[in-house]
């Protein structure tokens, strides 16, 4: 085989922890192809990892007529496709494309009607973390057993797509060898429990007081929900909300030394990035760090010890699990952390 599609149609992190079935594909297959079919914002992660040669947007794929939506499919010559997450009309789309090898879950009916290789696969209640879920799915192509995770760590590393700009670059200038540089990431945009803007505003005071410095990072939308909370720290961190770019905030990340972070985007390109990545979970399944931990050669998560945090349900926002990790707790691990240097 030659040529492999990868896709996977979903937020950032779910992505990040798609990309050891990349590295796994070319380790397998030396000189193949490996092209990631994916949401548009998620390009520059594509970009970011050796191991995808190319990139397919599903947002202009699918606004193209149907039979060019077709065309563009079978201009690929994928040998093979991986739907790691399911979506009906690409999986159709690579059916009438003829490409030979089609492998889905068992458990989507309509991958019964579009792949030829179907993988028992249940997510929801299996004890295996995402990233070994998704290398379940290369069944039909040879791997007999799911690796460990720590084997799981190369094959999936990201490198920064692009210098960091110099203004930036001046911001982490250390005034003394120790000094760390740290980006917090408050907001989850619904993609994981968030601490709370007490915690990391108290995280964010300690973190100073001993000489570290202090970036908060965030979307448009979510600095626009922090602005307060900004204003009233800003002596003591930068604020770096809708200021860069996604090519720009891995950069950034690479020449930082950590971040911390519930289980969203951000931290898991920090992991994969080579950084420190302190990942904040609840003990809830299925959003627990069994299943979705940060995966990185310096990547670590806190989590209340409790079986469950059922009353949680109910009332994502007000999680008290989550909420339960203190921010010595954090310190205590921060203060472990040694400078980097970027990678």
């Amino acid at each position: 085989m030659k040529t492999f599609l990868v896709s996977r149609t979903d937020a950032i992190g779910d992505l990040v922890l798609t990309l050891p079935v990349c590295g796994w594909l070319k380790q397998q297959y030396p000189g193949c192809r490996v092209i990631l079919l994916g949401r548009n914002y998620t390009r520059a992660v594509a970009a970011a990892c050796p191991a995808i040669d190319d990139f397919i947007s599903a947002d202009e794929l699918l606004q193209l007529p149907a039979p060019e939506q077709v065309l563009t499919v079978r201009a690929v010559q994928a040998d093979a496709v991986v739907h790691v997450f399911p979506n009906r009309r690409i999986a159709q789309l690579c059916r009438e494309a003829g490409i030979p090898v089609r492998i889905g879950t068992r458990n989507r009916w309509f991958h019964w009607l579009s792949c030829n290789q179907l993988v028992a696969l249940s997510r929801k209640n299996s004890p295996l973390h995402e990233a070994q879920l998704n290398m379940a799915l290369l069944r039909p192509l040879g791997l007999t057993t799911v690796p460990p995770l720590e084997e799981l760590i190369p094959p999936g590393r990201l490198v920064a797509p692009e210098p960091l700009a110099p203004a930036h670059t001046a911001l982490l200038t250390r005034q003394r060898p120790q000094q760390l540089n740290i980006i917090l990431h408050p907001r989850s945009r619904g993609h994981g429990r968030e601490w709370g803007l007490e915690h990391f505003g108290q995280l964010a005071r300690q973190l100073h007081q001993r000489g570290h410095r202090v970036f908060v990072s965030g979307t448009q939308a979510e600095g626009d929900t922090m602005r307060e909370w900004l204003q009233e720290h800003a002596a003591i961190l930068t604020d770096l909300t809708s200021q860069l770019s996604l090519p720009q905030f891995l950069a950034f990340i690479a020449a930082a030394d950590g971040l911390v972070a519930s289980g969203t985007g951000p931290l898991h390109l920090a992991a994969a990035l080579g950084r420190y990545a302190l990942g904040l979970f609840p003990p809830m399944k299925p959003i627990h760090p069994g299943r979705w931990a940060p995966l990185g050669p310096h990547a670590e998560y806190l989590v209340f010890n409790k079986p469950d945090c059922q009353q949680c349900r109910q009332a994502p926002e007000a999680c008290t699990c989550i909420k339960a990790i203190s921010a010595a707790e954090a310190l205590a691990r921060i203060d472990a952390w040694q400078p980097l240097p970027s990678s």
